[in-house]
């Protein structure tokens, strides 16, 4: 398309251009006669100054004797006085600018409406300017002329500076003179007149005494809460907007009554308008909502505002009894603003409930996840702190009521992120990525790893904003630092320079030295020289210029991060590229920004191992980066370490209960299949053959007992008499030793069968031991090999003539010295 010519092409010709000329000359004629008729000649004389005067005897001069627009010019050049000459400044020409005589003169009754109005709201900022002596004489006789003015509107803006007023004339004149005027302002007929009456009343509250509040400030308050649901709609969003500060500011004085009824006056104002009023149909409900949606919004917008305010009215302890059921409502809302509101108020409702946090856990789940990205833009300022408090700041609360809660709190966060991701406003996107920098304080390495560390590489890839990739990048880069597993970092690692550095699109190239310097910000020297510097360097063969562009702006850093002589090496590779780049670079400006480089490269100073005076600061930064990067890897190997000792412990743990419970097992059976015949002895008694009788079993099962290491002294075993004439005797210190158990009624037999009836019992166990060796210096420790042969054999003989059985039980264990002992112990212990 090409642009509509609208004015016919202009004719220079010499004829035209004489017709042109003569217009000119009429239009300075028609103007010359205006300008003679601005000043006459007296005008002009008096504002004529002499010009051999200086500039502060300029400035006094006219500040005496000038014009009202010559003083305004003083005024203007003030600082330039002040820098000239400022003692003749503060002792000449400031004085003058504080004469109040066209103030004074431009706020009486005979000048206009917007005359009365200005003069109002300059009294309103010089009252604090000035001393209280000169406002008492000069500025109150006004004031009290301006709040009697006939005009609504003077009377209105003269109300809203008494605020500024008293606070230049103190408490005392306060009293004396603003507070009665108040009290007759919040009487007006006027509704605008008495509502600035309140509002300025209610901001005022601190400079009243106790008998103040109680005797005047009150009885108003009363009256107006009484009006606000029967007058203009106005007066009830002032209240509601104003209602915890006046709440708070009345607290002492009120009776409990008195606290009681503000409070249902405020749960009145929250749900206004979301309730049907008895005794009206649908029709005039709908009629009056379309009238009201508005107002009534605002209210509601307040409550959640004031809630702050209300907790600490109420006391953060009665919150979940008075408090939550409000609370839920105004985050539950069906207006955006209201909403919104709550979502800025949530870190304050956060700090006051402190220990009680977690009863708001669920709200800030609805608030993350809310359909409006307004809210959520809102909920993110404050959402680090806020988060710190959500899992740190509960002290009553139970572990297992926060891993409970974090599940839930995950999903919101991850759903939050994707719709500020699929929405058009992308900063709310960078500044929720920005935020959850903050996690890695929040919830464990896992979590993140699985749930946002990933996430945060797709966006890289994936999302088409520049200001988006930055912050995901910077994020990801978080995640990486406080990841204590050395196999993820080196995966996360791999990622960023197989998909971003040695990727097939540019951009993903580009991004990939924005994410280098995030790391040299983040991380240590020898760590971005141990995983980057290489990687870095090869795109100094990228085939598009403004990666090598990028990348030259980006060589002084990588410079910066050498150390020598540790990094000779690097540095000999990063010569060798910058000569290349010298030589082969075919691209202008990316050559000009080469030399350019290459003389800030050739002005830097390489900090060596040592330190140096020059780079104290920066030394110790990267060293505290370094310790903390060594401690992680540290704590990685002690929690390997944990959890191997645990698997060991619970391995452990698990066969020497199953051995228990075998070998229980197999006592039982024993002891239920054995049955014993003995003669008793004169002292003997039925409970002591029994226990006779489980002892022999567990005699007979010595050779199925687990050994235990901590019993390694023969002498740990001592000979062991009791009541039932049981003795144990060890002989045989060598290889071999024989255990063998008799009281009165048993014989010790060493083989063969004899004539009287017997149990001719014994047990063998030889136990070979390869290389019993100790786990100190480079000796590893073999296994013990035992072969357990144990040969039974039990025969029962009887005889008439007999009169008596006689048991005889032989156990012999063939073993090592220190093994038999071992074995000894652990069996006799169990």
């Amino acid at each position: 398309m090409h642009p509509i010519i609208i004015f016919s092409k202009m004719d220079f010709s010499q004829s035209n251009l004489f017709g042109y000329i003569e217009d000119l000359q009429e239009l300075t004629i028609i103007e010359r006669p205006v300008r003679r008729s601005l000043k006459t000649p007296e005008e002009i004389e008096r504002l004529t100054v002499d010009e051999e005067l200086s500039d502060i005897e300029r400035a006094v001069y006219l500040l005496s004797s000038g014009q009202d627009i010559q003083g305004t010019s003083v005024v203007a050049n003030l600082p330039v006085l002040m820098r000239q000459n400022p003692a003749e400044t503060l002792r000449r020409v400031l004085p003058k600018i504080r004469i109040l005589n066209p103030l004074v003169s431009k706020a009486q009754l005979s000048q206009t409406l917007q005359s009365r109005l200005v003069s109002c709201k300059i009294m309103g900022k010089l009252a604090n300017k000035f001393e209280a002596r000169i406002v008492k004489r000069d500025i109150l006789p006004l004031v009290k002329s301006l709040c009697q003015d006939a005009e609504y509107e003077v009377r209105t803006c003269m109300c809203r500076q008494l605020e500024h007023i008293a606070q230049g004339i103190g408490a005392e004149l306060t009293k004396t003179v603003v507070l009665p005027e108040l009290v007759e302002l919040a009487r007006d007929e006027s509704s605008s007149v008495h509502l600035a009456a309140f509002e300025t009343l209610v901001n005022l509250l601190d400079m009243f005494d106790a008998d103040d509040r109680s005797q005047t400030v009150l009885p108003l308050v009363k009256s107006f809460c009484e009006k606000a649901f029967k007058a203009d709609e106005a007066i009830l969003v002032s209240l509601s907007f104003n209602l915890g500060k006046l709440c708070n500011g009345l607290y002492g004085i009120f009776t409990p009554e008195q606290h009681l009824r503000f409070f249902e006056f405020y749960k009145k104002l929250s749900t206004l308008g979301l309730q049907q009023e008895n005794g009206q149909n649908d029709n005039q409900v709908q009629v009056q909502t379309l009238e009201q949606e508005n107002k009534y919004i605002l209210v509601r917008k307040n409550c959640a505002y004031n809630f702050p305010a209300m907790i600490v009215f109420v006391d953060p302890k009665n919150f979940h009894l008075e408090l939550y059921s409000i609370f839920f409502c105004l985050c539950h809302d069906p207006e955006v603003p209201v909403r919104y509101t709550m979502a800025l108020s949530f870190y304050e409702v956060a700090k006051l409930l402190n220990s009680g946090v977690y009863t708001i856990h669920k709200e800030l789940v609805t608030l993350l996840q809310d359909e409006s990205l307004e809210v959520l833009d809102a909920l993110i300022g404050n959402l680090p702190e806020i988060l710190e408090l959500m899992t740190n700041g509960g002290e009553n609360r139970g572990s297992e009521n926060k891993l409970l809660s974090i599940p839930d709190l995950i999903t919101a966060l991850t759903t939050a992120e994707q719709r500020a991701a699929t929405s058009l406003k992308w900063r709310t996107h960078e500044k929720l990525l920005q935020k959850y920098a903050c996690l890695p304080h929040i919830i464990s390495s896992d979590q993140i790893y699985y749930r946002f560390l990933h996430r945060m590489l797709t966006i890289i890839l994936t999302n088409n904003v520049l200001p988006v990739q930055k912050a995901a990048a910077r994020t990801l880069c978080v995640y990486l630092r406080y990841n204590p597993k050395q196999e993820q970092r080196h995966e996360v690692i791999q990622k960023l320079i197989e998909q971003l550095g040695q990727g097939k699109s540019y951009w993903n190239r580009l991004r990939f030295l924005d994410t280098c310097e995030f790391i040299m910000e983040l991380f240590s020297k020898s760590f971005f020289c141990k995983y980057f510097f290489l990687p870095v360097l090869e795109l100094t063969h990228d085939p598009v210029a403004n990666v090598r562009m990028k990348l030259c702006y980006l060589l002084p850093k990588v410079k910066s991060t050498l150390r020598i002589p540790t990094d000779k090496h690097l540095l000999q590779q990063l010569e060798l590229c910058i000569r290349k780049l010298l030589c082969q670079e075919k691209d202008k400006d990316v050559l000009t920004i080469v030399k350019r480089t290459v003389l800030e490269l050739d002005r830097m100073e390489i900090s060596v191992d040592a330190f140096q005076k020059r780079f104290y600061e920066n030394d110790l930064l990267d060293q505290e980066k370094d310790r903390q990067e060594h401690l992680l890897l540290e704590m990685e190997q002690l929690e390997k370490e944990k959890q191997q000792n645990e698997g060991r412990s619970t391995n452990i743990n698990n066969k020497i209960f199953e051995k228990k419970r075998r070998d229980s097992k197999t006592s039982s059976v024993l002891a239920k299949r054995i049955t014993l015949s003995v003669p008793g002895s004169s002292s003997a008694t039925s409970a002591g053959k029994e226990d006779k009788k489980s002892k022999l079993v567990r005699s007979q099962s010595f050779s199925t007992q687990a050994l235990h290491p901590k019993y390694n002294a023969l002498d740990k075993c001592p000979n062991i008499s009791s009541a039932t004439g049981y003795t144990c005797s060890v002989s045989g210190m060598g290889k071999n030793c024989m255990l063998s158990f008799t009281d009165d009624s048993f014989q010790t037999h060493s083989g063969g069968n004899s004539g009287n009836t017997a149990f001719p019992s014994s047990s063998s166990c030889n136990l070979y031991n390869s290389a019993d060796q100790k786990s100190s210096g480079n000796k590893e420790i073999q296994t013990r090999k035992v072969n357990l042969k144990s040969r039974k054999s039990n025969s029962l003989r009887s005889s008439d003539g007999k009169k008596g059985n006689q048991k005889v039980v032989e156990a012999a264990f063939w073993c090592d010295k220190v093994g038999a002992a071992e074995g000894l112990s652990n069996a006799w212990n169990e």
